[in-house]
């Protein structure tokens, strides 16, 4: 079976910014995680250490790359979700944990809950024996350099993948938006808005939260896929189409149980890269997708 892999790095990237880091960065991401996919390694264990290495690159606003609360403090957001058994593992507003999404993978594997929020996600993340981060002043040093740092700027980093066997997961971590109020939660954690997998399609967004939530777009994706019957590209840019109805802007990723997938955005550019097969790797950020 095809393997596939998308991965994006956020839907706030300005026009006349630099972004080689990120490109090359995005291209070693996808040529890492091909590999690992042709290896026979699962879905959800590429999607996973994936965007584990986008967070700790601290060139996006997810992980190292985070922004502070109107407070000063860093809370982070993430989630995993495996479409081959309907598991899913959350993280909202938590601090002080270096992977917010291996956070989410340990609430998956756990299995008691699905979405676990400040101290108690943090609790759970320590006692799994995850890297912590203790200053955090010092750690949190590359949000204002990597082309997002505006007021109420936004950013993600998220990837899907199918493996070998036909299984599709999905993972989205988030600094969330700059200057946002203490306790702010977005769509990054919340499944089906932020993040979906089941055996037909993996989604992974990145934009403005609050309009993701509103509109549920990543089940939304799946569900004109299972209900109305539309291919992947038409449904992910309807989703995005009502994204915008309500306000919002940003983009997704998306894989399907073919191998077939999707990265349309409405925003001025997305960090994006994407593998088929044994194929080269695409990177974009402001050049348009084929229609």
């Amino acid at each position: 079976m095809t393997c596939a892999l998308v991965l994006h790095g956020g839907a706030g990237a300005r026009p006349g910014r630099n972004y080689a880091a990120q490109r090359a960065d995005m291209e070693r991401l996808a040529r890492q995680g091909q590999a690992w996919l042709a290896a026979g390694r699962s879905a959800l264990d590429v999607v996973t250490e994936t965007v584990a290495a986008l967070e700790a690159s601290g060139l996006y606003v997810a992980g190292r790359g985070s922004g502070p609360t109107t407070e000063g403090a860093f809370e982070l957001d993430a989630s995993v979700m495996d479409g081959a058994t309907g598991r899913a593992g959350a993280v909202a507003a938590m601090t002080g944990i270096v992977h917010p999404v291996r956070a989410a993978r340990t609430v998956l594997e756990d299995g008691r809950h699905v979405l676990l929020a400040g101290d108690g996600a943090r609790a759970m993340a320590v006692a799994a024996g995850l890297a912590t981060v203790d200053d955090p002043d010092a750690y949190y040093t590359e949000h204002a350099a990597h082309g997002s740092g505006e007021a109420a700027g936004h950013g993600t980093v998220g990837a899907v993948a199918r493996d070998r066997h036909g299984a599709l997961a999905a993972a989205t971590s988030t600094g969330g938006t700059f200057g946002k109020r203490p306790g702010r939660v977005g769509d990054t954690p919340l499944i089906g808005a932020g993040t979906w997998a089941d055996a037909r399609v993996a989604v992974s967004c990145t934009g403005l939260g609050e309009a993701f939530i509103r509109t549920m777009a990543a089940h939304d994706v799946a569900a004109r896929m299972r209900h109305g019957r539309q291919p992947l590209d038409a449904a992910a840019r309807d989703v995005l189409a009502d994204v915008a109805r309500q306000g919002g802007d940003g983009g997704l990723i998306a894989v399907d149980a073919e191998g077939r997938i999707a990265m349309p955005w409405n925003s001025d550019g997305m960090k994006r890269a994407a593998v088929i097969g044994d194929g080269p790797v695409t990177v974009r950020i402001f050049e348009p997708e084929p229609d």
